[in-house]
C-alpha cells in the first residue's frame, strides 16, 4: 500500500509533502484535534511507520498510534484518538485502549518519552495481533483478535506537532538500521566492555578459610572473559515499570518523572554465602523524596507478585531504606549506619553480602557498614527497589573498579584520619595550636581563593562576579564544635550576602556549584533569614537576616551531639534550624553577593550552647523537638513518603510543603505514615502561607491506605472512606454533610495549629490551637490515616510535639468550656491531699498521689485545705483494676479532715456514699447524691467510664453550686445551696486504684498564667459573675522595678524618674524600651494613655525585643525593627515586621485615654497582652530570655506612664491597693457584686470617647424620652461595640438567676441603664431572675417605659398577642374571631415573646423595625434599631421553639427549639436597660 495519509483528517491538521507529512496548526494554543489516518487499509504484516518531526514542551502527553475499522472518508473526527469507537485500538503512552477503554496498562515503550527523530509504527500480524514498533524494534503483542480491513491511526496530540510517514512495508523489508542509541547508552556499553568480567564460584571449605576468601569481598574468581550462566543478573520478572538491558545487568524505571514506585528488581538466583552483590547508581532524578532501597528476600521471583515498593512485603524481607533497616516492612533499626541511601549520588556503589554465619552486611562504596541482621535464612535473593529519586542501576562484577576505589578514599577521608581510634572529646573552642585546627579546604569555587594558610577565603574580583565563591572546611566538624567566620570585606554592588551551613560532601571530590543552595543532597544552608535543605526552603523566618550583616560581623554554625543544627550571628544563638543532621559534616561558607572575604575565627569566647535545644530560637523551628514531633521519641507520627505531585516531604518526614506555591495551588496532599490510634492527636502548625489564592488548608482522615491511594488534585475529590474539613464544611466522600462547624480553616494564619483525633467511640474531633471544636462527625472506622491538603494559600506545615495520645476518651460535648493543662504530680503543685484518709489508702509524692493498696473500698481522701470559691480541685486517673465494678466518687463535704480521729480507719466510712456525719455532695457514676440520698440522675458523663489518663475535677462556684469537670469540660451545676467552707473529697472505689493531683490553688487558663485583675468602682456588665482574685496572684514572681531606658527615639522626653515618657513633636520617632529585662511571669503595665492627640491617625503599639537595647539605633517606627521583635499593633501581632496573627485582642488604635496596657511572658515563653487587667490570651510563642518591653508612641498617643506599686492610676489608687480581693461597698450595686475589672475614673471613662456610644446617645436624644426613665449614673451605660467589649474582656455568654440560665451579651448594641421602680425588689430581681431580650419599635418605646413593663398591643418583632388562658397542656394558640364577651375563666391574656440572645436571634427580624435618622453632628443618615434588656422571673415563662422559620442555628449556644421564651405574667418582667444599635 502507499505510504500516505488520508486527505480527511482532524480540523487542525495540515497535510503536505504529497500527503506524507501532517502538521498540527496552532501547536502552542491547541493540544488536540490532530487526528490522521492512512490513505488505504493496512495489509497484514505491513508496518505503518511515521517519524516524529517536531515537538513542543507546552503540553503533557504526546503521539498516539493505533488502528481503526472506521472508514476515514465518512468519519466524524473526534478531538483525539482515544475518542474513536466502533472497533479501534490505540496505544497511548504505555497503555493500550480499545474503543476508549484501557485493556493493557503497561506495554512497550512509553510514547510520551519519544524524541524528535524517533520512529514509531503499527502492525496487524497474520494472526490478528496488534504490534507496536519503536525505532525498528517490535514491542510485542498489544492486543489480539483484530479484524481485517483496518486503517492506521496517528494522533498528533500534546507535545507532538508534526510527523512524516516513512514506510509501510513488512518488517523484513523495513529499515532496521534506524534504531537510535543515546549517548548515555553508548557510553554504558563502552564501559561494560572495559570491565573485567568476574564470576564468583561456589565457595568450598578450603577457600573460605584461605586468606583470599576470608576478606569477604576478595573471593576466588573465575578468570576469563566470558560471563557464565551462573553470574548474578537481574531476573526477567520484575516490577511493572522496570526495563532491563545490558544482558539484564542494568535496570531502569520507566517514566521516572511521573511514577516513583513499581521499580522492584531481584537477582536471577539466590546469593551464595560470602558472595558480594553490588550495584552502581547510574541515574537519579531530582523530583521525589526517598531513593534507592536494597536488601534480601526469601521469595522466589518466579512466584512473587511484585509489590509497588518492597517495604510493603510483610514476610521474608530485610531492606535497607535511608539509614535504617526494615524487616518485613517494619523498622527494626533506625540508625544502622552513618550514610543514608537517600543522600547517595550517581556513581556511588551499594553492596550487600550474606555471610556464612547468617549475618547480613551492607557496603557503601566498598565500606562495610556492619551487621544489619544477625540471622537470615539460608536461601535469599538480592532485591533492589528503584524508588523515588533512583532511576537506573547496574550490577557491578568488578569489585576493584577504580571508580569505587576513588569513592572509597573520599569516604575514608570524610570519616577523618583517626578512623578506628577513639576520638578525644572536643570542646566548643578548639585549640588553634593543635594540628586538628579548622581551615578552609584548598578546593574552592571558581572565583574564590584561599589565603593566610587556609584561614581566609575571598573573592578577588568581587565587583565583577557575585557567585562561584563556595568554600568548605578542610575536615569534618566534630560534635558541638563551632565553626565561626568573620566577614572581613563587603562590596555594595550586589544583592544577597554570605551564606553558611554544612554538607556531607567531601570537598576533595565535590564539583563545587555556583551557589551552595544549588546542591540537591546532603546540604543545610542558612541564607538570608531562612534555612534551606537540599535547595528547598524548610524555614522561612529564622533568626537574623544575613543579608544585613556588615564587615566585622560574625556568623557560625554547630552540629550538636543530638543531631540538631544551630546557627550563630555575632555570637547570639539563633536556635535549632534542623534536626537529624548526620555526623561528619563539613562546614560551608558561600561568599555570595556582597560578601567578598571571610576569616575563620579561633576565638576563645565563643558562645555556650544552651543545654536545651528549645532555648534560643526566635521562631518556632519545624525541626525543633519543642515544636515538632521529632523531639518526642515515643511519637512516631510522620508524613508518609507517598504524597501528591506538588508536595515535598522534608525534615525527616515532619515537614510538608507545596513546591511552586505561586504557580500551583493543588496536587499537594500529604498523609500520615500510619493509622491514628484511638484518642491520638495528629496536630500540625501552619508555617507558611501565600496570599495569591482563595481557599486554604483542608484537613481530615481517610480509611484508604497510602499505598492504595491514587492522589487526586484535592482530597475532597475522593468519593469513598474520606472525611474532610474544608473551610467550615464537614465533607464525607466529597459531599457536604454539615455546614458552619465550630471553626473556619480559611481564616487560619501562620502559626495556627490544627489537630485531628478519632475518639474511642468513633467520633472525629478537630482542635484549633489546642481547643477542641467538638464532634465533627461520627461512625468512623477503626483504622484511619490523617490527611492534610496543602491547598490554596497554605504552603508549608510541620507536625508538632502535641501530636500523640490525648486524654479525652470521655469527650461528650461539641463545645469545651475550658481546657486545663496536665501537670505532673511533683513537688511544687499547690494542691495536696490530707494526711487523714481511708485505711486502704497510701499517700505518695508529698501528698500529691493516692494509691488504694487493698480491697475495693476504704479509699476516701480529702483535699488538704478548704477550697476557695471557683477553685478547681482536679486529679488524673493513674491506675485501674478491672476485677472490680464501680469507679471513682468525687464531691464536696463540710467534714473537716483535721477533726477526724488520729486513727482514720475508725472514723471514716468504707465508701463516700455512706459518709453522712457531715453534709456531703458527691457524684457517683452519673448520679448526684447529698448525704447518700439521690438528688439527680443522668448528670453529664458517667464516672464509671473513667480510665487511665482521664481527669476529674470539682469546684464550688460563686453561685453556691457544685460543678464537676471531666477532662477539662464543665458538666454544669450538679448541686445547689452548697455551703462555703467545704473540702474536696474523693473515693478510690472499685476500678480506680490510684490518682494524682494535676491542679493548683490558682485558677489556670490553658497554657497561660493570669495576672491579677484590677478592680474599680466602675462596672463592666452589671449581671456578670466574676470573683476577685484574693491576695493577688500567687504564681507571679515579686515585681522588678521597671523604668524607661535613656536610649530612645529622638522625639521622646522622659520625666518622673524615667517612669513617664512623652513624644514632644511630630507623629513618629517615639520608640521606648525599658532599662530592665522583663522577668518571666511579671506583668509590666503602662497607663495608656496619658494624653491623646486627635490630629493624628493610628496610635500606640507595644511588644518585646529579644536583644539588649543599650546600643540600639532606633528607627522612626517600631515596624522597622526586624531583628528578634514581637510587636502588637492595632489588632494584629507582628514578628520581625511580618504579620503572624490577626484579630488578636482589641484594636489598640481605639484605646481611649486612661487605658492600662500590660505585657507578660509566662513560664512557657508565651507573650500575653493585658488590657485593663484582662488577659487577651497568647499573642506569640517562643519569646527569648532576656526580653525587653518595647513601646512606640505613635500617632495619637503622645504620653504613657509605667504603672508601679508607688504610681497611682488615674483613679487615684495604687495598683497594689486595687489588687485586693475584698470588694468595697462601692463595688456593690443594689446588693449585686459587680465585675472586678479595672476601669478608668469617670472623668476619663472610655465610654465618653467611644464614637459608637456617642452616636447611639445622640439617637437616644432624638427620641426625646424623659430623663427620669434612665439611671442618673452614666457608668452603668455600657457599649458593646467590638472595641469596648474587647477592652473589658467580656465573655460572650453568662449565667444568671436561680436556677442559673445562660444568656448572651448584646454585642454590637449600646445599653442605657433604666431607673428601677421604688416598689421593685431590685436585689432579688437582679440576682435571682433570668436575663432576656425583647425587640420592639421606636413607636412603642414611650408606652412601654410609661408602664415600666412589656404590654399587649405594642409593636414588636416578637408578637405580643392575646392567647387563651393556659390549659392543662400549656399555652394554646390564638383563635380567630375571638370575643371579648367570654366568661372570666376564658378571658384572653397577653403573651410576650422574649429570647436569651440579642446577637443572633433578634437580629433576624430587626430590619423590619429599623428607623432612618440623620446624625445631627455628621449629617449622615443611619439605620437604628431598639430593644429592651429585661429581667424575667423564673417560672413565669415557658421555653419554646423559634417562630422565624430559620433552618440554621440562630445562636451556637442555644438550640432553635429553646430560643423563645413566652410569658403572660404581667409582673414577670422588669425592664433593665434600653438597647440601641446603629448601622
Amino acid at each position: 500500500m502507499a505510504a500516505e495519509l488520508h486527505p480527511c483528517s482532524g480540523k487542525l491538521i495540515g497535510l503536505s509533502n504529497s500527503n506524507r507529512t501532517a502538521q498540527r496548526n496552532q501547536p502552542v494554543q491547541e493540544f488536540n484535534h490532530g487526528l490522521v489516518l492512512s490513505r488505504e487499509q493496512l495489509k497484514d504484516r505491513d508496518v505503518f511507520t511515521v517519524r516524529i518531526d517536531k515537538k513542543v514542551n507546552s503540553w503533557s502527553g504526546s503521539i498516539e498510534i493505533g488502528v481503526t475499522s472506521l472508514d476515514p472518508a465518512g468519519l466524524d473526527f473526534p478531538s483525539s484518538a482515544t475518542g474513536l469507537k466502533g472497533g479501534s485500538w490505540i496505544v497511548s503512552g504505555c497503555s493500550v485502549l480499545r474503543d476508549g477503554r484501557s485493556v493493557l496498562e503497561e506495554y512497550g515503550r512509553d510514547l510520551d518519552q519519544l524524541s524528535e527523530g524517533d520512529r514509531v509504527g503499527i502492525q496487524r500480524s497474520t494472526h490478528g495481533e496488534l504490534h507496536l514498533w519503536v525505532n525498528g524494534q517490535d514491542c510485542g503483542a498489544a492486543a489480539s483478535g483484530l479484524p481485517t480491513g483496518l486503517w492506521a491511526v496517528v494522533d498528533l496530540y500534546g507535545k507532538c506537532t508534526q510527523v512524516t510517514v516513512v514506510s509501510c512495508e513488512p518488517p523484513s523489508l523495513a529499515e532496521r538500521d534506524t534504531e537510535r542509541e543515546t549517548v548515555e547508552e553508548r557510553e554504558q556499553e563502552d564501559e561494560d566492555e572495559e570491565e573485567e568480567v568476574v564470576v564468583f564460584a561456589p565457595l568450598t571449605k578450603c577457600n573460605v578459610n584461605s586468606p583470599a576468601g576470608g576478606g569477604g569481598a576478595r573471593l576466588g574468581a573465575v578468570t576469563g572473559g566470558m560471563l557464565t550462566n551462573d553470574a548474578l543478573l537481574f531476573h526477567e520478572k520484575c516490577g511493572t515499570l522496570i526495563k532491563l538491558s545490558n544482558n539484564n545487568k542494568t535496570a531502569e524505571r520507566r517514566r521516572p518523572l511521573d511514577e516513583f514506585n513499581n521499580g522492584v528488581v531481584m537477582t536471577n538466583r539466590p546469593l551464595r554465602h560470602n558472595e558480594m552483590f553490588e550495584i552502581r547508581i547510574d541515574k537519579l532524578v531530582d523530583k521525589w523524596s526517598g531513593s534507592i532501597e536494597i536488601g534480601v528476600t526469601t521469595h522466589n521471583p518466579n512466584n512473587l507478585d511484585y509489590p509497588a515498593t518492597m517495604t510493603n512485603l510483610r514476610s521474608g524481607t530485610i531492606m535497607m531504606s535511608g539509614c535504617g533497616i526494615l524487616t518485613n516492612g517494619k523498622g527494626t533499626r533506625r540508625e544502622y549506619c552513618e550514610f543514608s541511601l537517600d543522600e547517595l549520588q550517581e556513581g556511588d556503589h551499594i553492596g550487600l553480602m550474606h555471610k556464612a554465619s547468617g549475618a547480613l552486611h551492607f557496603y557503601i562504596n566498598g565500606i562495610d557498614q556492619g551487621v544489619a541482621a544477625a540471622q537470615t535464612p539460608a536461601i535469599v535473593y538480592a532485591v533492589v527497589d528503584l524508588y523515588g529519586m533512583a532511576v537506573k542501576v547496574t550490577i557491578v562484577h568488578n569489585h576493584n573498579h577504580s571508580d569505587r576505589l576513588r569513592r572509597n578514599n573520599a569516604i575514608m577521608r570524610a570519616l577523618s584520619p583517626d578512623v578506628g581510634r577513639p576520638r578525644p572529646a572536643r570542646s566548643l573552642t578548639p585549640d588553634p595550636d593543635t594540628p586538628d585546627r579548622l581551615l578552609f579546604h584548598s578546593n574552592c569555587g571558581q572565583k574564590a581563593a584561599i589565603i593566610s594558610e587556609g584561614r581566609t577565603a575571598l573573592r578577588p574580583h568581587a565587583t565583577d562576579d557575585f557567585n562561584h565563591g563556595v568554600v568548605l572546611s578542610g575536615r569534618p566538624l566534630h560534635s558541638n564544635e563551632v565553626f565561626q567566620v568573620r566577614i572581613d570585606k563587603m562590596v555594595d554592588k550586589w544583592a544577597g550576602s554570605i551564606e553558611i551551613g554544612v554538607t556531607t560532601h567531601n570537598p576533595a571530590y565535590l564539583q563545587l556549584p555556583s551557589t551552595m543552595t544549588n546542591l540537591r543532597s546532603g546540604t543545610w544552608m542558612m541564607t538570608g533569614n531562612g534555612v534551606m535543605h537540599n535547595g528547598t526552603t524548610i524555614l522561612d523566618e529564622y533568626g537574623h537576616n544575613l543579608d544585613r550583616l556588615k564587615a566585622g560581623d560574625t556568623v557560625g554554625v554547630v552540629r550538636k551531639e543530638d543531631g540538631s543544627l544551630h546557627f550563630f550571628v555575632n555570637g547570639v544563638a539563633q536556635g535549632p534550624a534542623a534536626w537529624n543532621v548526620p555526623p561528619s559534616v563539613y562546614a560551608v561558607v558561600d561568599l555570595y553577593g556582597q560578601a567578598a572575604q571571610a576569616t575563620i575565627m579561633d576565638d576563645v569566647d565563643l558562645p555556650t550552647l544552651p543545654e536545651d535545644s528549645s532555648d534560643g530560637p526566635t521562631v518556632m523551628s519545624p525541626s525543633s523537638p519543642c515544636s515538632v514531633a521529632g523531639g518526642n521519641s515515643a511519637n512516631d507520627l510522620r508524613f508518609h513518603q507517598l504524597h501528591g505531585t506538588n508536595a515535598v516531604i522534608t525534615n525527616g518526614g515532619r515537614t510538608a510543603l507545596r513546591q511552586n506555591c505561586r504557580s500551583e495551588f493543588n496536587d499537594a496532599i500529604v498523609i500520615s505514615n500510619r493509622c491514628l490510634r484511638d484518642g491520638e492527636l495528629f496536630e500540625i502548625v501552619i508555617q507558611k502561607m501565600v496570599d495569591r489564592w482563595s481557599g486554604s488548608i483542608e484537613a481530615g482522615v481517610t480509611a484508604i491506605r497510602p499505598e492504595e491511594l491514587e492522589f487526586p488534585n484535592t482530597m475532597t475529590d475522593i468519593d469513598y472512606d474520606t472525611w474532610m474539613l474544608s473551610g467550615t464544611a464537614i465533607m464525607q466522600d466529597g459531599n457536604t454533610m454539615r455546614n458552619n462547624y465550630g471553626c473556619d480553616l480559611d481564616t487560619l494564619t501562620t502559626g495556627s495549629r490544627i489537630g485531628m483525633m478519632r475518639s474511642a467511640t468513633g467520633d472525629l474531633h478537630y482542635y484549633i490551637n489546642g481547643v477542641d471544636q467538638g464532634v465533627a462527625c461520627t461512625g468512623l472506622p477503626p483504622e484511619v490515616y490523617a490527611v492534610i491538603d496543602l491547598y490554596g494559600q497554605c504552603v508549608q506545615v510541620s507536625i508538632t510535639s502535641s501530636s500523640g495520645p490525648q486524654d479525652n476518651s470521655l469527650c461528650t460535648s461539641n463545645i469545651t468550656e475550658s481546657s486545663f493543662p496536665i501537670h505532673s504530680p511533683v513537688a511544687g503543685v499547690a494542691h495536696r491531699l490530707h494526711s487523714k484518709h481511708g485505711k486502704n489508702v497510701v499517700l505518695l509524692g508529698e501528698g500529691c498521689q493516692a494509691v488504694r493498696v487493698g480491697g475495693y473500698a476504704h479509699g476516701i481522701v480529702f483535699s488538704a485545705k478548704e477550697l476557695k470559691t471557683d477553685e478547681l480541685f482536679e486529679v488524673k486517673i493513674d491506675e485501674v483494676d478491672d476485677q472490680w465494678s464501680g469507679s471513682l466518687h468525687m464531691g464536696l463535704t463540710t467534714l473537716a479532715p483535721p477533726e477526724l480521729p488520729s486513727c482514720p480507719m475508725s472514723g471514716l466510712s468504707p465508701s463516700l456514699t455512706q459518709l453522712r456525719s457531715k453534709v456531703t455532695w458527691l457524684l457517683a457514676g452519673s448520679e448526684v447524691r447529698r448525704n447518700g440520698l439521690l438528688q439527680r440522675q443522668n448528670y453529664g458523663a458517667s464516672l464509671d467510664r473513667l480510665t487511665v489518663g482521664n481527669r476529674v475535677g470539682v469546684k464550688r462556684c460563686s453561685d453556691d453550686t457544685m460543678h464537676v469537670l471531666i477532662d477539662g469540660e464543665d458538666m454544669g451545676p450538679a448541686a445547689t445551696a452548697v455551703a462555703k467552707n467545704v473540702y474536696a473529697v474523693l473515693d478510690l472505689y472499685g476500678r480506680v486504684t490510684a490518682v494524682s493531683i494535676v491542679s493548683s490553688s490558682v485558677l489556670e487558663d490553658a497554657g497561660s498564667v493570669k495576672a491579677p485583675s484590677l478592680s474599680s468602682d466602675s462596672c463592666s456588665e452589671g449581671e456578670e459573675d466574676r470573683t476577685p482574685v484574693e491576695g493577688g496572684e500567687p504564681a507571679l514572681v515579686p515585681n522588678t522595678v521597671m523604668a524607661f531606658l535613656e536610649n530612645h527615639g529622638k522625639n521622646i522626653q522622659l520625666s518622673h524618674e524615667n517612669l513617664t515618657a512623652a513624644r514632644v513633636s511630630s507623629y513618629n520617632q517615639g520608640l521606648l524600651v525599658t532599662a530592665q529585662p522583663l522577668p518571666r511571669q511579671q506583668l509590666f503595665q503602662v497607663l495608656c494613655i496619658d494624653r491623646l492627640n486627635a490630629s493624628w491617625t493610628s496610635s500606640l503599639s507595644l511588644g518585646v525585643i529579644g536583644h539588649s537595647p543599650d546600643r540600639l539605633n532606633f528607627p522612626s517606627t517600631a515596624c522597622c525593627l526586624k531583628r528578634s521583635v514581637w510587636l502588637l499593633q492595632r489588632d494584629s501581632v507582628f514578628h520581625n515586621s511580618l504579620k503572624i496573627c490577626e484579630n488578636y485582642g482589641p484594636n489598640l488604635d481605639t484605646c481611649p485615654e486612661g487605658t492600662v496596657l500590660g505585657l507578660l511572658v509566662d513560664g512557657n515563653s508565651c507573650l500575653h497582652l493585658y488590657v485593663n487587667g484582662m488577659d487577651q490570651g497568647v499573642a506569640a510563642q517562643d519569646i527569648p530570655t532576656p526580653c525587653y518591653p518595647l513601646i512606640d508612641l505613635y500617632g495619637q498617643c503622645e504620653q504613657v506612664t509605667i504603672v508601679t506599686n508607688n504610681v497611682a492610676t488615674v483613679g487615684g489608687e495604687s495598683v497594689k491597693a486595687r489588687f485586693q480581693g475584698d470588694m468595697e461597698k462601692a463595688d456593690m450595686v443594689d446588693g449585686i457584686k459587680e465585675s472586678v475589672c479595672w476601669m478608668p475614673h469617670p472623668e476619663v471613662n472610655p465610654n465618653k470617647t467611644c464614637e459608637y456610644q456617642a452616636l447611639c446617645s445622640r439617637f437616644k436624644d432624638l427620641l426625646t424620652l424623659p430623663d427620669g426613665y434612665f439611671n442618673e449614673d452614666a457608668k452603668y451605660n455600657l457599649c458593646y461595640c467590638e472595641s469596648c467589649h474587647k477592652l473589658r474582656g467580656d465573655e460572650s455568654y453568662h449565667k444568671r438567676g436561680e436556677p442559673p440560665r445562660d444568656y448572651a451579651l448584646p454585642f454590637g448594641w449600646c445599653r442605657f441603664a433604666l431607673r428601677s421602680e421604688p416598689h421593685c425588689d431590685v436585689s432579688n430581681s437582679f440576682k435571682q431572675w433570668h436575663i432576656a431580650y425583647h425587640g420592639t419599635s421606636v413607636g412603642a418605646l414611650r408606652r412601654t417605659l410609661d408602664h415600666a413593663q412589656l404590654l399587649s398591643g405594642t409593636s414588636s418583632i416578637f408578637s405580643v398577642s392575646p392567647v387563651k388562658t393556659e390549659g392543662p397542656n400549656g399555652y394554646s394558640e390564638p383563635e380567630e374571631n375571638s370575643s371579648n364577651s367570654l366568661p372570666d375563666r376564658d378571658r384572653e391574656v397577653p403573651r410576650v415573646q422574649l429570647s436569651p440572645t440579642m446577637l443572633q436571634y433578634v437580629c433576624h427580624s430587626l430590619p423590619l423595625f429599623s428607623t432612618l435618622f440623620r446624625d445631627p453632628r455628621s449629617h449622615c443618615c443611619h439605620q437604628a434599631q431598639v430593644g429592651f434588656q429585661v429581667c424575667v422571673r423564673p417560672g413565669s415563662y415557658k421555653v419554646g421553639p423559634q417562630t422565624l422559620g430559620a433552618i440554621e442555628p440562630l445562636d451556637p449556644r442555644f438550640s432553635n427549639t429553646e430560643i423563645e421564651w413566652i410569658t403572660k405574667d404581667q409582673g414577670g418582667t422588669l425592664l433593665y436597660g434600653l438597647l440601641i444599635r446603629v448601622e
